[in-house]
């Protein structure tokens, strides 16, 4: 069966009337068209490379690599259709891969950034396996920026105002929103393992299970979208920002990561059981490199607030067994699952660049052969902060780091570098109420 037929008897079975066909941008959003089925899959779909050069307000970045603003070739995976449950009318979703006319990858596209380093552990006879883990806030609806973040009312007719982490009777104030997300995220093939209430009011976690990198980084994509849908089901609003309240736990995407060779053995376990040297190195290698790779994992001017409470976030790359203040967390468990939790990145990440660039840090060590610091013991909270402080030196560490560009790619660095720094030109244009109140008549 040609992957035309595939396409559309798929779409005849489920008497699909619409189809989304998009690409994840460099801020995780979906960026296409909305086709009618017959054409999805006839070749001859296109759209503009600049889609890469958006910034997270909606203006386009250009450089070198994108000055032309050409057109994309856009390649339908058939792999990931999936029904939208949410659609007034029968459609689906698929992603597509985008290639320029000569038949490369588009250097810039997330999706392919995070395929160009499975590449690298590919020829070196590696298979990652990744489990993220990501942390959201639902919200009480408003339309006004300057209004302070709320926690919605439960179906009890209260608002929470305590923390009750891991709370189950918390969570099942919101239980009408969980069943719907979980109905949901079951029509559309995202594997969801666990539930869980964390620190903030109404802040929950959803854990995956663990499996390929780019179909985990499509679920995760695919899962932020759903959350926001089914909160506006239920008169919320979700968000995914890191900070979104002062006072208030900030939210995290952490991602597990182990790796098998070809015939699935992890390659973190020597033949005894025992930590390996490949171990060592990817620790090695993360401890490196992401002060290089900060500006993917904390990609926002907000993202660094985040950073400010160390009892919610990891503040340095310190590792250690079965402790949640180390930013490098290796969870107690059989030397067959051994694996390596990057607890760094905030839930406001590009999930596909998030994980492209915590395996790249990874390989580099393992590659290089690196070795971490000694394991910490005790809370790491009140070890040296030892990340960048704000996102401008983030910003200029990893346009200059030479590693990265040999793993990520030149065009992609490149244009990411130039995509934040309009993000942050435009933050440090505004003139906050903070600087109205504080400063305007007392300097």
């Amino acid at each position: 069966m040609s992957e035309d037929d595939v396409f559309q008897s798929w779409f005849r079975e489920r008497r699909i009337e619409d189809v989304e066909v998009f690409v994840p941008d460099m801020a995780g959003s979906a960026r296409g068209k909305v086709l009618p089925p017959e054409k999805v899959g006839k070749g001859n779909m296109k759209m503009p490379e600049a889609v890469f050069g958006q910034t997270i307000s909606g203006d386009y970045t250009t450089n070198k690599h994108n000055v032309e603003d050409r057109d994309m070739n856009l390649v339908p995976d058939p792999s990931t259709l999936r029904l939208v449950p949410w659609a007034s009318d029968p459609a689906a979703s698929v992603f597509v891969d985008c290639y320029r006319s000569d038949g490369s990858l588009v250097g810039a596209s997330p999706r392919g950034v995070l395929r160009s380093v499975l590449g690298k552990y590919e020829a070196s006879g590696w298979v990652p396996v990744v489990a993220p883990e990501v942390e959201f806030y639902l919200l009480k609806p408003h339309s006004d920026p300057n209004e302070e973040a709320e926690a919605p009312i439960g179906r009890l007719g209260w608002t929470e105002g305590a923390r009750q982490p891991y709370s189950v009777d918390a969570m099942n104030d919101f239980e009408p929103f969980i069943n719907d997300l979980y109905a949901n995220c079951e029509a559309q093939e995202i594997s969801i393992d666990t539930l869980s209430q964390e620190m903030g009011p109404a802040q929950f976690e959803i854990n995956f299970q663990h499996g390929n990198s780019v179909d985990l980084a499509d679920q995760v994509f695919l899962f932020k979208r759903t959350v926001r849908e089914v909160a506006i089901q239920h008169e919320m609003h979700a968000t995914f920002l890191a900070k979104p309240m002062a006072e208030e736990a900030g939210s995290a995407l952490h991602v597990h990561q182990s790796i098998v060779d070809k015939n699935g053995a992890n390659i973190f376990s020597d033949k005894n059981g025992e930590p390996s040297d490949f171990f060592y190195g990817f620790l090695g290698g993360l401890q490196t490199y992401m002060p290089e790779a900060l500006l993917i994992f904390a990609p926002y001017v907000n993202s660094y607030r985040r950073f400010m409470s160390p009892w919610a976030s990891p503040v340095n790359l310190a590792w250690a067994v079965d402790n949640r203040t180390v930013g490098l967390r290796i969870p107690d468990s059989s030397p067959e699952n051994r694996r390596i939790e990057n607890r760094l990145p905030g839930s406001d990440v590009n999930p596909y660049l998030a994980i492209a660039a915590t395996l790249a840090c990874g390989y580099l060590g393992m590659i290089e052969g690196l070795r971490p610091t000694a394991e910490t013991r005790g809370s790491a909270y009140s070890d040296v902060f030892s990340l960048h402080r704000n996102m401008y030196v983030a910003l200029e560490a990893f346009r200059k780091s030479e590693a990265l560009r040999s793993i990520l790619g030149e065009e992609f660095v490149d244009l990411y570098s130039c995509v934040k720094e309009d993000e942050y030109r435009e933050y440090q244009e505004i003139i906050t109420p903070w600087e109205r109140e504080i400063l305007m008549f007392n300097v």
